[in-house]
C-alpha cells in the first residue's frame, strides 16, 4: 500500500491551522466590541443643571448613552448638541424610562415631589442621588430632618423602593469639571448605599467619570459626607479620604 506524502499532510495541517487562526482573528474583535458595548449603561439624568450636566457629560464622553432632562428640556439643547450622538434630551418621565441607572441632581426640596410623581417608575431602579439640603433653598423643616436622620436615610424615605446610592454630592461642579480624568492618583468621590450591587455599579460609574470611588458604608453612613460633615468638600485622594474618615485601607 502506498503511503501519503508527508509534505502534503503537513501542508493540509498548516492550512487548517491557519484557517482557524484567521477565523478567530475575525471573530474576536467583534465579540470584544459587543462585550465592551454591553458594559455601557443607559443613564437618565433628572436635573441637568451644574452637577447633572457636568457628570452626565463626563459619562457621555466615556461612552455611556445619556438622556438629560429637566423641567425645561428645551433649555438643554445646546448641552446635548455639544456632547454628540450619545446625548439626548427629554422629560423627566422619559429619562427615568430610558435609564438603566437614574442620576438625580435636583434641589433637595424637589425630592419628595419627585418620589410622589414618579415613584412607580423609579421603583427597583438604581438611583444615584447627588442632592444636598440647605435651609435657605429647601426650608428649615426638610433640612432639620436631613440633619437629624442623615441625608441618605432621608433620601431613601422620599424615593422608596429605589436602589439608592449617594454619590457626587460632596463637591462643587467646577471641581468635578476641572479634576475629572486627572493623572493618578485620581480625585476621591465618597459613595454610600445599602444595596451592594448598586454600590458596585455606582463605583464603576464614578471611575468612568474620571474619579476614584471610596465606599463609605451604608446609607446611614452617607451623613459622613453630607454638607457640614468632615467628609464634605474634601479634594483629596482615596488614601487621604480614608485616613480622614478613619476607614480601613
Amino acid at each position: 500500500m502506498s503511503q501519503r506524502n508527508p509534505i502534503h499532510r503537513s501542508r493540509r495541517t498548516f492550512v487548517a491551522a491557519t484557517s482557524v487562526l484567521f477565523l478567530a482573528a475575525a471573530l474576536w474583535p467583534a465579540g470584544a466590541r459587543a462585550q465592551a458595548k454591553a458594559k455601557k449603561l443607559r443613564i437618565g439624568v433628572v436635573g441637568s443643571g451644574n452637577i447633572g450636566g457636568t457628570i452626565g457629560g463626563l459619562w457621555v464622553k466615556s461612552g455611556h448613552p445619556v438622556l438629560f432632562s429637566s423641567r425645561h428640556p428645551e433649555e438643554l439643547k445646546d448641552l446635548v448638541a455639544s456632547l454628540g450622538e450619545l446625548a439626548e434630551v427629554g422629560t423627566v418621565e422619559q429619562a427615568i424610562a430610558f435609564g438603566d441607572v437614574v442620576f438625580v441632581a435636583v434641589p433637595y426640596k424637589a425630592l419628595p415631589q419627585l418620589g410622589k410623581d414618579y415613584g412607580e417608575a423609579l421603583k427597583g431602579k438604581i438611583v444615584l442621588d447627588a442632592c444636598n439640603s440647605t435651609v435657605a433653598r429647601d426650608g428649615a423643616e426638610l433640612t432639620d430632618e436631613v440633619n437629624k436622620n442623615g441625608i441618605g436615610v432621608t433620601s431613601q424615605k422620599y424615593l422608596p423602593g429605589t436602589r439608592l446610592v449617594r454619590a457626587f454630592n460632596s463637591m462643587n461642579y467646577k471641581i468635578f469639571e476641572h479634576e475629572a480624568n486627572r493623572p493618578d492618583p485620581k480625585l476621591a468621590i465618597p459613595i454610600a448605599g445599602d444595596d451592594a450591587e448598586a454600590v458596585q455599579l455606582a463605583a464603576g460609574l464614578v471611575r468612568d467619570a474620571g474619579f476614584d470611588p471610596v465606599v463609605i458604608g451604608k446609607l446611614a453612613d452617607a451623613s459622613r459626607f453630607q454638607m457640614g460633615a468632615s467628609g464634605f468638600g474634601q479634594q483629596v485622594t482615596a488614601v487621604e479620604l480614608k485616613q480622614k474618615l478613619s476607614l480601613s485601607q
